[in-house]
């Protein structure tokens, strides 16, 4: 099961892995831009897009936990 897990998972999760690794990659991006062209605002900025970005991860870690939680109880 554990092997498969992407194929069996719940859409949530997916939703949550592809939103926490978009706005990571944003705030990476941001943070770049931000601090190459001295915009301290933006620097600032792209940590907050960062942390959401690791908050959406972590929720989507606790998803799964709960998948596989239930597919065990079966």
């Amino acid at each position: 099961m554990l092997n498969e897990f992407w194929a069996t998972a719940p859409t949530t999760y997916k939703v949550l892995v592809f939103g926490a690794m978009g706005l990571i990659a944003l705030g990476i991006i941001l943070s770049v831009v931000g601090n190459s062209t001295g915009n301290q605002p933006l620097a600032l900025a792209s940590l907050a897009v960062i942390g959401l970005g690791l908050i959406l991860h972590i929720a989507g870690l606790v998803v799964r936990g709960q998948a596989i939680r239930k597919n065990l109880k079966r």
